[in-house]
């Protein structure tokens, strides 16, 4: 079909330019896939003066059906993409999916740590966002839209502070967070938040922060984030940190890798220690091998797949209308080709290059002309 034809295309043609800084030979601020985007493809900016991505043909709604027809046949993950009392009972062998290692068996004490049933079995919005944490985010205007979908998915704790809801919003349904955040330790100068978020006796009293601590302006500045140390010393500061996501569900990938499931496991005993509101949830491994396995079938080459692409592929099985906000991962933008930070809150990099978010992004540009989710790369209607 045409959208497949072209999306292949424009892999070739990726693949034959090789691009490595977001370049096409001097002076050119365009990779092929962008100029796609701008000239070609149905993502456009969207606001008052452009029109958004079209409505699928008949033929494109039906590829949309047949995608997520595989995705709930092949993964299935209203019920299996968290780990239950139901499909993992006391006994049973929890099989690690990032590496090989001796099983985990599920004793009585861990048993008691899973929800008693999948959380999304009698769950369908008509309309889901999932916000993907990409600079092209920052001045998108893009907050009001996304509160206004039913169900909205979040990726790794993102800051969802008062500077920011104009662009990302603030509501959330279900957000995950990847264990190393919780045991990362952030340096002053790579984290990124406002001014006014410093406040005395929040952070360590160094003379930076009691200096920041005397400002109030909103203008982007370092943020101190909590350094929870892997929940082995002070947890509070973590429970009163997710304050921000409500009652939402949080998706713990507990069973990727072993160092995730005791951290994970604190994160849970700290909500119930402190009367946290936010509910977590673990990922189920079973669900990702099925999912990887889905990817790669259709041509994906990545280590793993991203956070992004997970809970994507979890919202086209939950929602019959999935908006994708975020997903761009460039450092320039797809319309006009100006600098973007890496993430719309900081510019800090990935140290690990587990995920090729360009290939993914190619297959949810596929997705999006299938009809099966809708990019968005511009500005939301204000």
């Amino acid at each position: 079909d045409r959208g497949n034809r072209e999306v292949q295309r424009i892999k070739e043609k990726e693949t034959e330019n090789r691009v490595e800084d977001g370049r096409i030979g001097k002076g050119c601020p365009h990779t092929f896939i962008t100029f796609h985007l701008c000239r070609n493809s149905k993502v456009k900016a969207r606001g008052p003066a452009q029109e958004g991505p079209k409505r699928p043909e008949p033929e494109e709604s039906e590829m949309c059906q047949e995608c997520r027809s595989q995705l709930q046949s092949k993964c299935n993950g209203i019920s299996s993409a968290v780990i239950t009392q139901e499909n993992t009972p006391v006994g049973s062998k929890v099989i690690y999916d990032g590496e090989k290692r001796k099983p985990l068996q599920v004793t009585p004490k861990l048993f008691s740590t899973f929800v008693k049933e999948a959380p999304f079995r009698n769950h369908t919005s008509e309309t889901c966002a999932v916000v993907g944490n990409s600079g092209i985010l920052s001045n998108s205007s893009c907050g009001d839209e996304i509160n206004s979908a039913q169900f909205v998915i979040r990726c790794n704790l993102p800051p969802l502070d008062s500077s920011y809801e104009n662009d990302v919003g603030n509501k959330t349904n279900l957000v995950t967070a990847n264990p190393s955040i919780l045991v990362e330790k952030c340096h002053v100068w790579e984290c990124v938040g406002t001014y006014a978020d410093v406040s005395p006796g929040q952070y360590p009293e160094t003379p930076v922060v009691l200096a920041l601590s005397q400002l109030t302006t909103s203008q982007p500045a370092p943020f101190f984030p909590a350094r929870f140390n892997g929940l082995t010393e002070q947890r509070r500061p973590f429970a009163e940190s997710l304050v921000r996501y409500g009652d939402s569900l949080l998706l713990l990938p507990a069973f990727s890798y072993w160092h995730n499931t005791a951290v994970s496991l604190r994160a849970v005993y700290t909500l119930q220690d402190f009367d946290g509101s936010a509910r977590p949830i673990f990922l189920n491994p079973e669900y990702l091998r099925g999912l990887t396995w889905f990817w790669r079938a259709r041509g994906l080459k990545a280590m793993r797949l991203s956070t992004g692409l997970i809970v994507a592929s979890l919202a086209s099985e939950l929602c019959a209308n999935v908006h994708l906000y975020g997903f761009w991962p460039f450092p320039w933008h797809p319309h006009g080709g100006g600098p973007l930070t890496n993430h719309y809150y900081d510019n800090r990099q990935s140290k690990k290059k587990v995920h090729n978010m360009p290939d993914e992004f190619v297959h949810l540009l596929r997705l999006h002309n299938q009809g099966v989710v809708k990019l968005h790369l511009g500005k939301c209607e204000p």
